[in-house]
C-alpha cells in the first residue's frame, strides 16, 4: 500500500477559497488524501456564501474554522496550493502551485452568484488535482 499523500490549501483569510478547495478535494478523494487548509492572515469565521455554494452541490464545510498557516503544516504537505494572488508563502523545499482563481467581482458579479462561479473554477482545478494525488 502506498503512503498517503497530503495537500495543503492556502489563501489569505482561510475563510473562503482554501476551505472550498479542501472540501471539494475531500468530497472526491475521501480519506485517501490528507487535506489541510490555512490562511496567512486567518479570519474568524467561514464565508457564509462559500458554505452555501458548496452545500448546493452536496459538500458540507460548515464545521470548518479558519486557522493560521504554520511551518508544521507546510513541512507536512506533499502538495501546497495557494489560491489567489494575494497570499505570499515561502514553502522552502516544497513546491508551491498557485491557482489564480476567477474573481467575478472584477466583472461586477457579487453575492452568491459570484461564489458559485468561484466554486466552479476551483472545482475544475480540484478535479485535475484529484487525478494527480489520489
Amino acid at each position: 500500500m502506498s503512503e498517503q499523500r497530503s495537500v495543503l490549501f492556502i489563501c489569505v483569510r482561510n475563510s473562503g477559497k482554501s476551505q472550498m478547495a479542501a472540501g471539494l478535494l475531500a468530497a472526491q478523494c475521501g480519506d485517501r488524501v490528507r487535506i489541510d487548509s490555512a490562511g496567512t492572515e486567518p479570519g474568524t469565521a467561514l464565508n457564509p456564501q462559500s458554505v452555501e455554494a458548496l452545500a448546493e452541490i452536496g459538500v458540507d464545510i460548515s464545521a470548518g474554522t479558519p486557522r493560521p498557516l504554520t511551518s508544521e503544516l507546510l513541512a507536512g504537505a506533499d502538495h501546497v496550493i495557494v489560491l489567489g494572488a494575494e497570499a505570499q508563502v515561502d514553502a522552502g523545499s516544497v513546491g508551491v502551485e498557485r491557482w489564480v482563481t476567477d474573481e467575478p467581482s472584477k466583472r461586477g458579479i457579487e453575492g452568491l452568484e459570484r461564489m458559485r462561479l468561484v466554486r466552479d473554477d476551483i472545482a475544475a482545478r480540484v478535479e485535475e488535482l484529484a487525478a494527480r494525488v489520489g
